[in-house]
């Protein structure tokens, strides 16, 4: 997402703030699947765009019942809330009081001001980083599909349970075995998805080349196993190095914000992966491939 679909985004959410809007909305506004808009936004702006409206929407709400004569009851169907007790619920959480009391004078109130795009010029860190072209991909892997909710929510841990799931079950090692000694890297891969899909599909396999035995495919997929094809693509590849998986985070992160806007590229719809190597660097945790083109 460039700077200028950021804004579209915004002022978008803006002048639907009070419409039955959510993140699918905004990105179909600026023309991107549910999947990419929902992580992107959310890497560049520390929230994600359901959060945004919604801290919007108690921040003006607040601020039209302290101004006006507006009703409790007025102001919860006014700003999105089916209900008074939902409205009352959420004014609460967010405020730290209630919506009779925010009509009191002297009551403190938060604001959450609407987001202002602007670019910063940094310096002092280097992002290591090389471009690679694949040709039509295969893998053998296990896949889920998940909410798209779930990308970056720091409560949610479908995706890292999932992994948990497929070790303790033993359903990794069997397919890493049909892979060459040494060369039995595993892969975290991300489906592209439609416009309209409020899921997707994560899988861990292992690329299906001239180093795997494919002669036992069939039993693998007699047994639940998918074979995931990806379109030749152009890739950023990144390092995620760190003492844990938040590298990988931290990498997406700088991605959209510095790599994005420095280089010119940008995220394609295409299937993109972490490898987690076998026989690894050093720290390395994994390898992050990116699809992007040139926009």
């Amino acid at each position: 997402m460039s700077i200028q679909y950021m804004q579209q985004a915004i002022q978008f959410m803006e002048d639907h703030i009070c419409e039955n809007i959510n993140y699918m909305d905004v990105a179909q506004s600026v023309h991107m699947s549910n999947y990419n808009f929902h992580r992107t936004f959310s890497f560049i702006a520390g929230i994600t765009a359901n959060e945004y409206i919604r801290n919007r929407r108690l921040t003006l709400a607040a601020q039209e019942l302290q101004t006006t004569d507006i009703s409790v009851l007025d102001a919860a169907y006014k700003y999105g809330y089916d209900t008074p007790e939902s409205f009352c619920k959420a004014f609460s959480r967010f405020h730290g009081a209630t919506p009779k009391q925010a009509k009191q004078k002297g009551t403190k109130l938060r604001l959450f001001q609407p987001l202002v795009i602007k670019l910063i010029i940094e310096g002092g860190t280097i992002m290591d980083y090389r471009m690679e072209h694949t040709a039509k991909q295969k893998f053998l892997a296990i896949v889920r599909a998940f909410p798209t909710e779930c990308i970056n929510d720091d409560t949610d841990h479908s995706v890292p349970d999932f992994w948990t799931e497929c070790n303790e079950k033993n359903l990794l090692e069997p397919m890493k075995q049909l892979r060459t000694a040494g060369k039995r890297d595993l892969y975290g891969l991300c489906s592209p998805t439609k416009d309209n899909d409020t899921h997707f599909n994560y899988g861990i396999g292992i690329i299906i080349d001239a180093d795997t035995d494919t002669s036992k495919l069939e039993q693998f997929t007699d047994n639940g196993y998918t074979i995931w094809e990806a379109e030749p693509a152009d890739y950023a590849v990144f390092p995620c190095i760190g003492a844990d998986g938040n590298c990988i985070g931290e990498t997406w992160s700088r991605f959209f914000k510095e790599f994005v806007p420095q280089t010119g590229y940008t995220q394609t719809d295409s299937t993109d992966y972490e490898i987690y190597f076998e026989k690894g660097e050093k720290g390395l945790i994994c390898e992050l491939w990116i699809p992007v083109q040139k926009e």
